[in-house]
């Protein structure tokens, strides 16, 4: 099926309409970019992210955390300039209770259509997006070509599918499940100050120092992006990947930089992989 011909603002009050959280996706099919105000998670993040914040922000900030329902925000000022520039609508399937496990290539589909109970489908530009009803974790690259995106992740809308939507079944919960990291080589190297005391990174100054660098290099990239990134991700983790300092919420903020420069949560993903990879982590 393809893309709908209606204005994408159209399509996404359509959506709201029935519950579904929308926001406008620009060229590359990605999210805008946070405000200036916003700029560095300067003000704390949407309500609806991991790490709860105050924005109140009437720009379409923060990626798929500026998804909505609200009828009133998808027709204002500060997001009419968005859907002049929009390609595509964009929705928060976490938000509207669904899970949509993206395929895409030809090996995925045969792949989910002997392992996974039929549901809705839709067409994408290189396979499908299948729509489970039920919430979860989103994770990139479970399987080869294939994506989990539900909570605190966007998808793109490309029309109603066929098919009816049926119950996210325990085998796609299951891809989610993180695997136990191997066991460390014993002769890795540890910071100095680690042993017999704390780690002199865990200082909330150092650390916090640090990751804002990262993310102010990040921010102010102005060509590429992809380079930039994944210099700056080995750099944190050639300084942070082996005494366990780093959190979630450390990795949570580097992601939230940059794909608000347009990376893609796969290409996050990918960067993160790769540099822990050279680094041998």
């Amino acid at each position: 099926m393809t893309q709908p011909t209606l204005h994408p603002q159209h399509t996404a009050l359509s959506l709201a309409a029935s519950g579904v959280p929308v926001l406008p996706l620009r060229r590359g099919k990605v999210p805008f970019g946070n405000c200036r105000a916003c700029a560095e998670n300067a003000c704390g993040g949407r309500p609806t992210m991991k790490i709860p914040g105050p924005c109140r922000c009437p720009g379409v900030c923060h990626a798929w955390a500026a998804a909505t329902t609200d009828p009133a925000v998808i027709v204002s000022p500060p997001w009419a300039a968005a859907w002049r520039q929009a390609v595509c609508v964009g929705y928060h399937p976490g938000g509207a209770s669904l899970t949509v496990v993206d395929l895409d290539d030809a090996d995925a589909i045969a792949w989910a259509r002997t392992v996974l109970p039929a549901t809705r489908t839709v067409t994408t530009t290189r396979g499908e997006h299948w729509i489970y009803r039920g919430a979860m974790a989103s994770r990139n690259a479970v399987r080869p070509g294939a994506d989990i995106k539900s909570t605190m992740a966007y998808a793109r809308y490309l029309g109603p599918g066929t098919g009816t939507v049926t119950a996210l079944p325990d085998a796609v919960r299951a891809l989610a499940v993180k695997k136990p990291s191997p066991v460390r080589p014993a002769n890795i190297a540890v910071p100095a100050g680690a042993a017999g005391g704390e780690c002199p990174h865990r200082t909330p100054a150092y650390l916090d120092r640090g990751i804002a660098m990262a993310e102010q290099r990040i921010t102010e990239a102005s060509i590429g992006i992809h380079a930039t990134v994944y210099a700056t991700f080995l750099a944190v983790l050639s300084t942070h990947g082996r005494c366990g300092c780093l959190t979630e919420k450390h990795t949570t903020r580097l992601f939230a930089a940059a794909q608000a420069k347009g990376e893609s949560p796969r290409h996050c993903t990918d960067a993160w992989t790769n540099a822990r990879t050279r680094l041998g982590l």
